[in-house]
Formats: C-alpha cells, sequence, structure tokens
C-alpha cells in the first residue's frame, strides 16, 4: 500500500470519528459534568481509557509514518495527539482532572473547550472528505 493510499484509508477512519465525537462533545460538555466526575472517580476506568488511548495513538504513529502533505501532516499529528493523551492519563491522571475540573467551573475556559471541539469537528470533516470523497489521483494532498 502506497503512502498516499495509507493516510486516504486513515482518514477514512479517524475523520467521521473525530467530527462525530467532537461534535457531540461540543455540544453536550456543560451537560456531561456528571459523567466526567464519575469517570476519575473510577482509576480503573481511567487506566483502561489511557492505555486505549496510548495504543490507539501507537497504532497511528506505527500505520501512517508519512508526513508528506497536509493531510498526512493531519494524521500524523493526530495519532501522536492520542497517544500523548492516553499517556498522560496513565501518568498523571489527578493532574489530567484537575485541568478538566479547572475547565468545567470557568465560563471563559467552557467556551474556549467548545470552540476548540468544534475546530476539531471541522478537521474531522476535512479529514472525512478527503478520506472517502476526494480521488486521490487529483487531489494535491496525496502527493
Amino acid at each position: 500500500m502506497s503512502a498516499h493510499q495509507r493516510t486516504r484509508a486513515f482518514a477514512r477512519v479517524i475523520g467521521p470519528y473525530v467530527a462525530v465525537f467532537t461534535t457531540v462533545y461540543a455540544i453536550r460538555l456543560p451537560a456531561l459534568q456528571g459523567l466526567i466526575a464519575e469517570l476519575f472517580a473510577e482509576p480503573a476506568l481511567m487506566l483502561m481509557l489511557g492505555a486505549l488511548m496510548l495504543g490507539g495513538g501507537l497504532v497511528i504513529i506505527a500505520g501512517h509514518r508519512n508526513w508528506r502533505g497536509p493531510l498526512a501532516v493531519t494524521v500524523s499529528l493526530f495519532g501522536w495527539f492520542v497517544a500523548v493523551r492516553g499517556f498522560l492519563l496513565i501518568a498523571f491522571p489527578t493532574t489530567i482532572e484537575s485541568g478538566v475540573e479547572a475547565t468545567l467551573l470557568s465560563p471563559t475556559a467552557m467556551v474556549l473547550a467548545r470552540m476548540f471541539f468544534a475546530a476539531l469537528a471541522v478537521v474531522g470533516l476535512v479529514l472525512t472528505h478527503a478520506g472517502w470523497f476526494s480521488r486521490p489521483g487529483r487531489d494535491p494532498e496525496f502527493a
């Protein structure tokens, strides 16, 4: 499989996932405060979530070693982002919990978090389009 085919395959999976998850999260973030508190209250769940994120990120990093073009860079950065988040959840769960709590308690931080998730949703839509609907022979980001 060529590098551009691998990039497109990863975009097909990552794009819809990011678009759907971050859109729902941006909309429902204020309502998820109780769920987030319950999640952090269970160390085993945090460890499993961190392990899954670290593993998923490492799969992307190992399977997609292409950094040529904006689409490839986006896929690679997503893999690193997920792996680092997973590591941080495993290594420093209380620090992450403090940051999440501070965000949920600050109206300004809540607006910024929702804007961040909305921006990620747009990235997910771009990845979805590139992975599913663009034609690799004619699109420069696959070069």
